[in-house]
């Protein structure tokens, strides 16, 4: 199976186009052999799918696919400026996570997007990582992820 066939068995859509910046910014910044990926969130086809905190408005079972569709995202914007996946390492995640006061399970949201890409890429996809609280997100989505990812030749 390839990895957008994967992503289907799990439930999961692989976007038809890479998501697009939102503002004035680029999605992907390559420089030698490192590609560095804007932030992504929980948006299937240009719509955003979960709104609010983690721990109030959002569950932590919501918050986990949050964040697997961010890392879809995020796949899709490396095989949109690659045209593939085939010789991509991810170095680095820094997750951000829209959280309620009491809520201090942010590496455990992050988790569903770690778990997913060393699901999807094998020892390629395990990772350095970063989980963070955050008190508000844009658009108040409860998820967005960034990632480093290394082109291999």
């Amino acid at each position: 199976m390839n990895i957008e066939q994967k992503v289907k068995a799990r439930g999961l859509e692989w976007p038809k186009t890479a998501p697009a910046a939102l503002a004035n910014y680029v999605t992907v910044r390559r420089t030698g052999d490192l590609l560095f990926l804007s932030g992504a969130g929980p948006f299937v086809d240009g719509k955003q799918v979960y709104t609010g905190r983690v721990g109030q408005e959002v569950s932590l079972e919501e918050a986990r696919k949050a964040a697997e569709i961010a890392a879809v995202n995020l796949l899709s914007m490396v095989e949109g400026e690659l045209g593939n996946l085939e010789h991509v390492r991810i170095i680095k995640l820094l997750g951000f996570v829209n959280s309620a006061n009491d809520f201090f399970e942010q590496p455990s949201v992050i988790d569903a997007a770690s778990d997913l890409l060393a699901e999807l890429l094998g020892e390629n996809g395990k990772h350095a990582r970063s989980a963070i609280g955050t008190s508000v997100l844009p658009f108040n989505i409860p998820v967005e992820i960034e990632m480093v990812a290394e082109i291999l030749k």
